[in-house]
């Protein structure tokens, strides 16, 4: 049976050709993988990927983007719009940020959102790919002053699945907003580490 790849809305960015998608579906099937999930037609969100445990992560999400069409916006320090890799760090969809700016982080973030006209700032939210006892609580901040939907999609090795999970309006109180979001991923991921899983997920398994 082919592998199912969503179609994506008009208003959610996109990037690539009918050539690139093709190629990137390809690779993707080449090594077994999928999608799971019709992803909503909106022109901006804060989009989450987890758990996070292995650099392979990256790579699975990159692919899966372009074989969509995705264009979604990673965060990345300022200093690697420089040459020589500046225009590639630009072309990959990397949004420079500086830690030193008297505007915090999150502030850059929002007024960037606020500026185009659509944007998805893709981001891990366990911030690291080691264990942590705690999420980070950036992704949602942004999403919540931005006023935006966080979109999450999860991966499961086990199956060679990419999986969109839900959206939801951030509501100010993150500790409820957060057990909806985790409730969302119990049952759906399996990871390549599980002794790096972040406490939030570790709840998730089955004991």
């Amino acid at each position: 049976m082919q592998a199912y790849f969503p179609e994506l809305g008009s208003q959610i960015p996109q990037r690539g050709t009918a050539f690139s998608r093709t190629l990137f579906k390809l690779i993707l099937r080449a090594q077994g993988w999928k999608f799971v999930g019709d992803i909503p037609n909106i022109p901006k969100a804060v989009a989450i990927f987890a758990p996070h445990t292995s650099n392979l992560d990256g790579w699975y999400g990159f692919l899966a983007m372009c074989a969509v069409g995705l264009r979604a916006t990673v965060l990345g320090k300022h200093t690697l719009m420089k040459p020589p890799f500046g225009a590639l760090f630009r072309w990959l969809g990397v949004l420079p940020v500086n830690r030193e700016s008297r505007m915090g982080l999150t502030e850059q973030v929002v007024e960037y959102v606020h500026q185009q006209q659509n944007v998805w700032i893709a981001l891990a939210p366990e911030g690291t790919r080691h264990y942590a006892k705690e999420l980070k609580t950036g992704f949602y901040h942004i999403a919540h002053q931005a006023q935006i939907p966080i979109l999450a999609f999860t991966a499961d090795y086990d199956t060679k699945t990419i999986k969109y999970l839900g959206h939801m309006i951030p509501t100010g109180d993150y500790e409820t907003d957060l057990a909806v979001l985790l409730s969302w991923y119990k049952g759906q991921f399996s990871v390549p580490h599980p002794e790096r899983l972040s406490q939030p997920f570790c709840n998730l398994q089955d004991k």
